[in-house]
């Protein structure tokens, strides 16, 4: 076990300086999340509750996770490229210890944009300043990890020219499928149903119900954390059998 501890310590230290060499995309994630929050306040917060700040800066925060995929699968789809993975690949590291290592290399940047979106939200409407989003900061970093999961996924099943336009289908269902951008009581039954059992809405629903509190604790908190949780498992495992298989390849 301390072995093991050890190489993936060292894994991660390894990614964390990968990470700070392309500076740009570490921008391009913090920035474009950012502006939105921002931008969509000021247009639309008079005109919804959608778009209150006690509801935006939960949503913003998830929102900016799904981006995580992409950074994370492209990190991993450049590594499978070069002949990084392949010297490893005939080291003594497992694939859930590469696997880990990508997972925790990631987590400052998910902290730093949570505190981010929730201190600028909090500079132009200070009400949600509270407890609460200091506990909603805290569980980001359990949502982030359904995405992060996604991501080494299809890192590990994807080149990196076809990461971006795929990962892509994840931004796109936080976005389209996580009610955060409009309120889903005029749709029909069918699609709620799908955004209920989906991990988008939950992530979200998650967020928000702990910056803004807790009615029914099973369905407002249990359940959601449940469900996101499920899908985080099962998108690690997967990654975890095909980095195996992919290991035993080389």
């Amino acid at each position: 076990m301390k072995k093991s501890l050890s190489r993936i310590y060292i894994l991660t230290k390894r990614n964390i300086k990968e990470i700070l060499r392309d500076p740009l995309s570490l921008i391009f994630t913090l920035a474009m999340p950012l502006f939105l929050e921002i931008l969509f306040y000021f247009i639309f917060h008079n005109l919804t509750s959608q778009f209150e700040m006690k509801y935006l800066a939960p949503g913003i925060v998830v929102f900016a996770e799904s981006f995580i995929s992409l950074f994370v699968g492209l990190l991993i789809a450049v590594d499978r490229s070069s002949s990084f993975l392949t010297r490893l690949y005939v080291s003594k590291a497992k694939s859930y210890e590469f696997i880990f290592s990508y997972a925790l290399s990631i987590l400052p940047i998910v902290f730093v944009q949570s505190i981010l979106f929730f201190l600028i939200g909090g500079i132009i409407d200070t009400s949600i300043f509270s407890l609460g989003m200091i506990f909603a900061v805290i569980l980001s970093l359990v949502t982030s990890f359904f995405f992060i999961a996604i991501g080494i996924l299809l890192g590990t099943v994807c080149n990196e020219k076809s990461i971006g336009g795929i990962s892509s289908i994840i931004i796109a269902g936080q976005s389209v499928l996580s009610g955060m951008w409009f309120p889903i009581e005029g749709l029909n039954k069918g699609m709620i149903t799908l955004m209920n059992i989906l991990p988008f809405r939950n992530a979200t629903m998650l967020i928000q119900n702990t910056m803004n509190g807790v009615n029914d604790i099973f369905n407002d908190f249990l359940l959601p954390l449940i469900i996101v949780l499920a899908y985080t498992i099962v998108a690690f495992l997967t990654a975890i059998i095909l980095f195996r298989m992919k290991m035993k390849s080389k």
